[in-house]
């Protein structure tokens, strides 16, 4: 049995999906606010790319180590980014919430933190997770100042840790959040999305 199986979750201001084929031309309208495409420390799909970024996310889902997302905003119903649970180990109940982008007009407000609230209390709560894991382009500092202030400890830096679209070697920080942490984290998270 999948130890990843498809469901929705949806917050105050947002809703996740399950990503499908037909979310490609949303996806795309999406990377086009803030041509997210274009910042190189990121992996935000072009549109020529799309269908690749969406196949692969729907077979890591069949492999049952990833499961992907839609990112829709509530009070427009517009689709404004996307993330995923990927490298998900059931055996020792660890997985990573990662290539996670949205528009440039919703990065900056409640949509992260309420996104990484939903996803995290899925991962500890339901999937019992006992670590869940980020990790960023060492270069990607609005994405290390947002999974800091999760509250995600970092556990250090991959140094060369691959090789990047520009051909570049990329030194990967990654981060964690574990399963004695999470009570406070939530309580966190919850505080700063009251305010």
């Amino acid at each position: 049995m999948k130890w990843l199986q498809e469901f929705r979750l949806q917050g105050e201001h947002v809703r996740l999906e399950p990503l499908r084929r037909e979310h490609r031309d949303e996806l795309n309208a999406a990377a086009q606010d803030g041509d997210l495409y274009n910042l190189w420390f990121t992996s935000v799909p072009t549109q020529d790319k799309m269908d690749s970024f969406i196949e692969t996310a729907l077979q890591g889902y069949e492999a049952d180590h990833s499961l992907p997302f839609v990112v829709r905003e509530l009070s427009t119903d517009q689709l404004i980014g996307s993330t995923r649970f990927l490298n998900a180990d059931a055996k020792n109940r660890r997985l990573e919430i990662g290539h996670t982008w949205y528009s440039k007009s919703w990065q900056g407000t409640r949509i992260n933190k309420e996104c990484k609230l939903l996803l995290l209390q899925h991962a500890f709560e339901g999937l019992e997770c006992i670590a869940v894991e980020f990790r960023t382009n060492f270069h990607n500092w609005p994405s290390r100042r947002a999974i800091e202030s999760l509250g995600a400890k970092k556990d250090g830096v991959l140094r060369n840790h691959r090789v990047d679209a520009q051909g570049l070697l990329r030194d990967t920080v990654v981060y964690s959040i574990i399963d004695q942490e999470w009570p406070t984290v939530k309580f966190s998270l919850q505080h700063k999305l009251k305010r």
